[in-house]
């Protein structure tokens, strides 16, 4: 994997993420569940770039071939209070190039938490009704603005491409430098280019490291199938065999804590909330993080984890969900 590595270190990226993030430990959120493993947390929830989270390190990546593309215009669709659109807007915007974002769902009559970040930083926005609208949409803005004269670059759903997903194989290498790896990673996923990255990152470094990602949203098998196109792709970016670097890394989906559905909290996802706060001062969004933390507590509880192994919560971001 030596060759790989080195293709990873030399993809273009432009410099948004101040790394590393910071790795803690969670001593008090342990003791209040009565011991069991070590508990970590990487916090990318604490990047400083646009409000940080999980998308700034794909967008570093996707980012830098818009520009080799000679882009001027960013276009990537998302929801109303989507973390991913906020993101592409402060990339767009610290780049200084235009930004279109094609919502779905309501405008908002008075905007708050992502969505009026999105309109300080000077998107452009396109509402739609819903999800299935999505590819039309945004085949209409990338020909009206080709109409206009201008050269849009489309970013897919959460920056989850092969490219988008080396961001997060190159994190597990930032990982690596702050301490040994940890023998589980519970994350939160959705579009799966996280996770992807996270695989294959674990299988390029040949760690032992269990990966697991608690759904956002989608079926655990329709998430775990996407993870496993996205690590291909990445094989082929990378000159090695993807399918091989998925088979190296025990990696799940859980998708039993989705509850009413994407963004909807549940009793669990509350109590994750409420004792994250109140023993790390730790703030996790109903959308994606609560629930994934939900899940490590979850799991905890049950003895499924043994006391000498070390789970590691990615903070994948999010907090600006709670003011919404």
């Amino acid at each position: 994997m030596t060759d790989a590595l080195a293709r990873l270190a030399d993809v273009a990226r432009v410099p948004l993420l101040d790394a590393p993030t910071p790795l803690q430990e969670m001593a008090r959120l342990r003791a209040a569940l009565g011991g069991g493993p070590r508990l970590l947390v990487k916090r990318d929830d604490a990047i400083p770039f646009g409000f940080g989270g999980n998308k700034v390190r794909k967008l570093e990546l996707v980012a830098a071939a818009a520009l080799a593309a000679g882009a001027d215009t960013l276009v990537t669709p998302g929801g109303v209070q989507s973390n991913h659109a906020r993101a592409t807007a402060a990339t767009a915007a610290r780049l200084g190039l235009r930004v279109l974002l094609v919502i779905n769902g309501e405008r908002p009559e008075r905007p708050t938490a992502n969505a009026l970040l999105d309109e300080l930083l000077g998107a452009e926005l396109v509402y739609i009704r819903g999800r299935e609208e999505r590819a039309a949409a945004l085949r209409d803005a990338e020909d009206r603005l080709r109409r206009a004269g201008r050269t849009p670059f489309v970013v897919p759903l959460g920056a989850s491409t092969p490219l988008g997903a080396l961001g997060f194989a190159r994190a597990v290498g930032e990982l690596l430098r702050q301490g040994p790896p940890p023998d589980v990673i519970v994350h939160a996923t959705s579009s799966g280019g996280t996770q992807a990255g996270l695989v294959a990152g674990c299988a390029l470094h040949g760690l032992p490291t269990r990966v697991v990602g608690v759904s956002a949203d989608d079926p655990a098998p329709e998430v775990e199938a996407t993870v496993r196109r996205i690590v291909t792709g990445i094989g082929e970016t990378l000159g090695t065999d993807g399918d091989a670097l998925a088979r190296a890394v025990d990696f799940t989906v859980d998708d039993s804590f989705v509850g009413g559905g994407y963004g909807v909290p549940t009793e669990a996802s509350r109590e994750a909330q409420r004792l994250a706060a109140r023993t790390e001062a730790l703030f996790v969004d109903h959308t994606y993080t609560a629930k994934a933390l939900a899940a490590l507590l979850a799991y905890v509880r049950a003895g499924r984890f043994r006391d000498d192994e070390t789970v590691l919560f990615w903070h994948t971001g999010g907090q600006v969900g709670l003011f919404a």
